[in-house]
């Protein structure tokens, strides 16, 4: 075991007892690359899984109930035997290990009671998906505890998924959940939900002259929850107008023809959010492209362009109140790149973290600026990292 894995076998030893068979769970976090707000439409999205995760230790405990500890929260136990969603658990730890638990039931699973210690190095709140995480390495520890058949990336991500939507209470697309399981680079075409097609590629930022660095704006974005459920609402009421549910069933063409209804019945905002889909799913197609003939020029240059979606049209970089700390936090970064890297909102938008390319000998001078303006420790490179979403026994 390394001395990471040491450690929670420690403390798991300390809080619940040992002499029991362990399993260590691994969950990244994630970085939308490219595809902001495409997925929940049936688009395209890129999307890496990061070097920072949850991890934990879990055993079963001969019960009916789950025992959960994890840094900086409060222990909690839930019982197996009631796996009805809670209003009352919505945006909550608890309700996602409900959510889990009721999905891995319906792989044939008989649920068990077991125990499970955590720790985690994302940053809360700050847009990397800690949430999915959190569901994946859940998702993975029941996979492992309860006897059954494997379950691959893509079934457990959809898993992960309605579990979030109907326990946690929040309408997300799949692409956090399917990039944290598969890890690595990942392009995902979401066409068809029920087999979403996704291929991975070698790719490491670094290589080009780059680091992908993400600066946390101090805002925890789950207070945004009801401005970021209006943005799918306000996509798919558009797609209806056409008897359809999802963006990707609408042909360009047939949207271009009917602005004027569409602005007269659902207002400007949801045909620009439209617009935006449209722009940034095939800005996606070309990045991906970029990135695959290693011209990361043109992947910057793109990028840029899908910032500028977002921003005027998407409008999830604010939400027209006094406080703007998305638009803020990417008027410094651009104020310290100048015409260098590329700088885009990240993630479902609003609060959360923005994305920026950074010329490795400006990495330093970038993230001291950033927290200067935004707290020490808020912004920080990361690194791609190939391992998805797994638990495996000590």
């Amino acid at each position: 075991m390394s001395t990471f894995d040491t450690e929670l076998v420690d403390r798991f030893e300390a809080l619940y007892g040992g002499g029991r068979a362990l399993a260590h769970v691994h969950a990244p976090a994630r970085s939308e690359i490219a595809g902001n707000h495409t997925d929940h439409e049936g688009g395209h999205v890129v999307a890496g899984a990061l070097d920072v995760s949850i991890e934990g230790v879990a055993a079963l405990n001969g019960t009916s109930t789950v025992r959960v500890a994890s840094d900086g929260y409060e222990p909690f136990e839930l019982d197996l035997t009631d796996l009805e969603p809670r209003v009352a658990e919505q945006v909550s730890t608890a309700g996602l290990v409900r959510g889990m638990a009721h999905e891995l039931r319906l792989t044939g699973r008989t649920p068990q009671g077991f125990d499970l210690v955590m720790t985690s190095d994302i940053p809360g709140g700050s847009g990397l998906s800690s949430s999915a995480a959190l569901e994946l390495a859940v998702g993975r520890v029941m996979e492992t505890l309860w006897e059954g058949d494997p379950v691959t990336p893509t079934a457990m991500a959809q898993a992960a998924q309605r579990a979030e939507n109907v326990y946690f209470g929040k309408p997300c697309g799949l692409m956090d959940q399917l990039s944290e399981a598969l890890g690595g680079i990942a392009h995902i075409d979401f066409a068809d939900p029920a087999n979403p097609v996704s291929e991975k590629l070698d790719f490491d930022f670094a290589d080009k002259g780059y680091a992908l660095c993400l600066a946390y704006m101090g805002t925890d974005h789950s207070v945004s929850t009801a401005d970021y459920a209006a943005v799918p609402g306000e996509m798919q009421s558009v797609a209806a107008e056409f008897g359809c549910t999802r963006l990707c069933e609408v042909p360009i063409e047939d949207f271009d023809g009917h602005v004027n209804e569409l602005r007269a019945k659902l207002g400007d905002r949801a045909v620009l959010r439209a617009l935006h889909y449209y722009i940034e799913n095939r800005l996606v197609v070309e990045r991906w492209d970029a990135l695959c003939a290693g011209d990361i020029d043109t992947f910057l240059d793109l990028t840029r362009r899908s910032g500028a979606s977002s921003g005027m049209y998407l409008q999830n970089v604010a939400n027209g109140g006094t406080d703007q700390p998305a638009m803020v936090a990417l008027a410094l970064a651009e104020r310290l790149l100048g015409d260098e890297g590329a700088v885009r909102i990240h993630g479902g938008g609003f609060g959360g973290s923005i994305q920026a390319f950074v010329p490795l000998d400006r990495v330093d001078s970038f993230i001291a600026g950033m927290d200067g303006w935004l707290g020490e420790g808020n912004c920080r490179s990361y690194r791609i990292s190939n391992e998805g979403a797994y638990a495996q026994w000590l």
